[in-house]
């Protein structure tokens, strides 16, 4: 799984881009490109993922793994990234929505705090064969429509933002500053001169994160190269 907080450094950068994409025409399920966030009416609070809590150690988050999915010991691999200096659990979860295909689950520790501060959700072929372009926007349509009415902080909300691998569906944040990141990636086809770009989807990555803007990684001190 990709470093999801370099995920969030270019989604900082994407707000200013324009939409210019396009949903491919074979996918008749894919969702509408806008910039306009929606209206909510109720907030709340995101404080991580099902029974999993931002601040929790990795014993709580396996406590909270077979609490939410019954998986436990080799079920769950513990790995590291190199680059970030923090600790991951993963797990493959069948169906976690409804039809939409197995999909991987890594809860992110952080480098100082050794605690969860990140959790990361990814569908995509290469964890399913069965995943398609057509299940991947499906998938996209039910969580955008979930986030949409959930209650983030309006002006925190984006959606249908181009990236240079993507497209950002949404993006909002509680009145905490806690985010919640939903990416289609793949890759546009068309011509440079094109008003028009059509996305081939890869993969559909949702991120939770305690804290988007300076998240708990390992960082060279300013100055020191």
């Amino acid at each position: 799984m990709p470093g999801f907080p370099a995920m969030l450094a270019a989604f900082a950068v994407a707000f200013a881009t324009p939409v210019i994409a396009a949903t491919p025409a074979t996918v008749s399920s894919a969702p509408a490109v806008t910039d306009t966030a929606p209206a909510v009416s109720t907030q709340f609070t995101l404080d991580g993922f099902r029974s999993a809590k931002f601040g929790m150690t990795q014993d709580k988050v396996r406590a909270a793994i077979k609490t939410d999915f019954n998986l436990s010991g080799d079920a769950i691999v513990a790995g590291t990234n190199a680059a970030e200096r923090t600790q991951l659990l993963t797990i493959t979860v069948p169906d976690l929505l409804p039809g939409g295909g197995k999909a991987q689950v890594s809860y992110v520790f952080g480098y100082s705090s050794k605690a969860l501060i990140q959790v990361g959700i990814s569908w995509s072929a290469a964890i399913d064969p069965t995943v398609d372009a057509a299940k991947l926007y499906a998938n996209s349509d039910v969580l955008v429509a979930h986030f949409t009415s959930a209650g983030y902080v309006p002006a925190t909300i984006r959606t249908g933002v181009v990236v240079d691998n993507g497209i950002l569906l949404f993006r909002g944040e509680d009145a905490a500053g806690h985010a919640t990141i939903l990416l289609m990636q793949g890759q546009f086809t068309g011509t440079a001169d094109s008003t028009q770009k059509v996305l081939k989807p890869t993969s559909l990555a949702l991120l939770y994160a305690a804290d988007s803007k300076s998240p708990d990684i390992f960082k060279l001190d300013p100055g020191s190269f």
